[in-house]
C-alpha cells in the first residue's frame, strides 16, 4: 500500500461518485433512489480506504508519509499530498462521519437529492485534500473551495432563514481567509517554495512572525470559530438540514483547529508563545459567554451549537498550553467533539422529523414514549460532559492537565466550563426526556427506527472506544505533536501566572517543552 496513491484516490473518488450521481438515468423516484445508493456505497468505500490508512501506518515513525508528489503548475503548484497522524486521524473522522450523513438525509430530504448528495460527496474530498496536502497553495484551494458545498447545502436545504445564514457562513469565513491569502503569498516568495515542509522549517523575523501568525488568526479563528467572531456558527446550524449541522460541527469546525497546528505553532513559534495571553483570554471568554448563553436557549440546535463553540475553546486553549498533554488533549477534543456533537445533533433531527420543531418545550417525557431514544440522548449527553470511560472524558483531562503547566488561572477559569457544559446539557435533557409530555403528538412519537439504530450505534462505539482505549489514537499523532512541541524549544513564552512557584517550592524543576518534546521521541524510539 505504501507505493499505492491512496490519498490521491480517496481525493477523487468522491468527485467521481458526485458526477455519476448528478448524470444518472431515470425518474425523478428512481434517479433520488440511485443517487442514495450510489453515495452510500462510495463513502463506505471511502471508511474501508480510511480504515486501510490507519492499519499501514507506521505509529512509531516521525514524518509524513503515503507522500505523493506532480508538479502542476511548475514550482508554484504541486499536488503535493502526504499525511502524518495528526491529518491521519481528522481523515478518519471525516470518512466515518460521511456515510452517516447520507442515511440522516435518506428520507428527510426529497427535494433535489442528487444534487444534494453529490454537495456532500464533494465535501468529502475537500476535506480529504486539506488534511491531505503539503503544497500550501493546494492547502488554501482545498480550504476555500469548501465553503461552496456548504454554503449551498445550507442554502437550498436548509431552513426559513437559510439565504440569511448560508450568506453569513460564507462572508464570515471568507472574509478571515483573504487576510491568509495575503500572509501565504508573503511566505512563499520570502521563502522561495510553496512546499509545508520547507516553510516550516523556513526561519521568519519575529517581526514578520507577528503579522502573520495575525493574518492566519483572521481565518482560523472564524472556522473553529473563536469569540467573538463565532455566531455565524448558530444561524448556520439552525438553519442546516440535519446531515449538514453534523458535517459543520463534526468536520468543518476542525479546519481551523487544524490550521493552528498545522501553521501557526511550527511556522510562527515565536509569535505565538507571545501571543499566549490573546489565546488563553479569548478561550475563557468564550467557554464562560458561550455556556451561559447556552443555558438559556430554547430551540435545541442553538444550544449544542454554543456548546460547540465552549467545547472548541478547549482545543484553542490546549494548543497554546505549548506542552504534549495540552496539543494531544486538544486533537482528542477535536475527534471527541467531532463524534459527540454529530450524535447531538443526529439525535434532534431524530425528532425534528417527527414534530418537524426544535423548540425544547415542545417535547418531554421521552423517556416513556421513545425508550431507546432517550437512552442513546443520555449516553451522548454524558459524553458531551465528559462521564469517564467516554472520550469527553480524556480530552478535558489532557487538555485541563496541559492547561496548568502553562497557568492556573487559565485552568481554573477553562474548568467552570465543565460545570456549566453539565449544567446546560443536563438541563435539556431534563426537559426533553422527562416530565409530562407537552402534548399528544408528542406522546405519539414513534421510538427510534432500525436506519436510526445504525446511524447511531457507531457513535456509540467510537465514543467509548476513544474514552476506554485512547492510546489507540493517541499513538499515531504523538511523534507529529512532540515536533510541534519541539519548536518551542528555546523560545521565550508571554509571562503568565502559572504553576512554576509551586513546582519550585517542592523542589522541582520545570522541564522546558522543547526537551519534553525531545524526551518523548527517545523513549518511542527505545521502544
Amino acid at each position: 500500500m505504501m507505493g499505492f496513491p491512496i490519498l490521491s484516490l480517496m481525493v477523487v473518488l468522491p468527485l467521481i461518485a458526485a458526477m455519476l450521481v448528478l448524470v444518472l438515468p431515470g425518474d425523478e423516484a428512481g434517479k433520488a433512489r440511485a443517487a442514495r445508493w450510489t453515495a452510500l456505497a462510495t463513502t463506505l468505500l471511502l471508511f474501508v480506504m480510511g480504515m486501510q490508512l490507519w492499519q499501514d501506518y507506521a505509529t512509531d515513525a516521525a514524518g509524513f508519509q503515503f507522500v505523493e508528489r506532480l508538479p502542476l503548475f511548475g514550482p508554484w503548484l504541486e499536488w503535493h499530498l502526504g499525511i502524518d497522524g495528526i491529518a491521519l486521524m481528522l481523515i478518519l473522522l471525516s470518512v466515518f462521519l460521511m456515510p452517516l450523513c447520507i442515511l440522516a438525509g435518506w428520507e428527510s430530504v426529497q427535494k433535489r437529492v442528487p444534487e444534494y448528495l453529490a454537495a456532500f460527496l464533494v465535501m468529502e474530498s475537500l476535506m480529504i485534500g486539506t488534511f491531505a496536502a503539503r503544497d500550501m497553495l493546494l492547502f488554501f484551494v482545498f480550504f476555500e473551495a469548501g465553503l461552496i458545498p456548504m454554503f449551498l447545502i445550507i442554502g437550498v436545504w436548509g431552513g426559513a432563514r437559510r439565504i440569511y445564514a448560508s450568506y453569513k457562513f460564507f462572508l464570515y469565513t471568507l472574509l478571515g481567509s483573504v487576510l491568509m491569502l495575503v500572509g501565504m503569498l508573503w511566505m512563499i516568495n520570502d521563502a522561495g517554495s510553496t512546499d509545508i515542509g520547507v516553510l516550516t522549517d523556513h526561519d521568519f523575523s519575529v517581526q514578520a512572525q507577528f503579522w502573520l501568525f495575525l493574518a492566519f488568526f483572521a481565518s482560523f479563528a472564524v472556522k473553529i470559530p473563536m469569540w467573538p467572531v463565532h455566531t455565524w456558527l448558530p444561524d448556520a446550524h439552525v438553519e442546516a438540514p440535519t446531515a449538514g449541522s453534523v458535517l459543520l460541527a463534526g468536520v468543518l469546525l476542525k479546519l481551523g483547529g487544524y490550521g493552528f497546528i498545522r501553521f501557526s505553532l511550527p511556522m510562527f513559534p515565536e509569535a505565538s508563545a507571545q501571543l499566549i495571553w490573546l489565546m488563553f483570554g479569548l478561550s475563557m471568554v468564550a467557554v464562560v459567554y458561550t455556556s451561559l448563553v447556552a443555558l438559556v436557549q430554547a430551540d435545541m440546535k442553538k444550544l449544542i451549537a454554543y456548546s460547540s463553540v465552549a467545547h472548541m475553546a478547549f482545543v484553542t486553549a490546549g494548543l497554546f498550553a505549548l506542552n504534549e498533554q495540552g496539543i494531544e488533549g486538544s486533537m482528542v477534543m477535536m475527534l471527541s467533539h467531532g463524534l459527540v456533537a454529530a450524535a447531538l445533533f443526529l439525535c434532534v433531527g431524530v425528532i425534528y422529523d417527527r414534530l418537524h420543531t426544535r423548540e425544547i418545550s415542545r417535547y418531554g417525557g421521552l423517556a416513556d414514549t421513545m425508550p431507546r431514544y432517550a437512552l442513546l440522548l443520555l449516553f451522548f449527553t454524558m459524553a458531551s460532559v465528559g462521564l469517564p470511560a467516554t472520550s469527553g472524558f480524556v480530552a478535558e483531562f489532557l487538555v485541563l492537565l496541559g492547561l496548568y503547566q502553562a497557568s492556573t488561572w487559565a485552568a481554573l477559569v477553562m474548568t467552570t466550563g465543565i460545570i456549566l457544559g453539565a449544567a446546560y446539557m443536563l438541563w435539556l435533557y431534563r426537559r426533553v426526556a422527562y416530565g409530562a409530555a407537552a402534548g399528544d403528538d408528542t406522546r405519539a412519537m414513534p421510538d427510534l427506527k432500525a436506519r436510526e439504530v445504525v446511524i447511531l450505534l457507531p457513535v456509540v462505539a467510537a465514543v467509548l472506544w476513544m474514552g476506554i482505549y485512547p492510546k489507540a489514537f493517541q499513538d499515531p499523532m504523538r511523534p507529529a505533536i512532540a515536533a510541534v512541541v519541539a519548536k518551542f524549544d528555546g523560545v521565550a513564552l508571554a509571562t503568565l501566572p502559572t504553576d512554576m512557584t509551586i513546582l519550585q517550592a517542592a523542589g522541582h524543576q520545570p522541564v522546558p517543552a522543547g526537551q519534553a518534546a525531545r524526551h518523548l521521541v527517545q523513549t518511542q524510539a527505545a521502544h
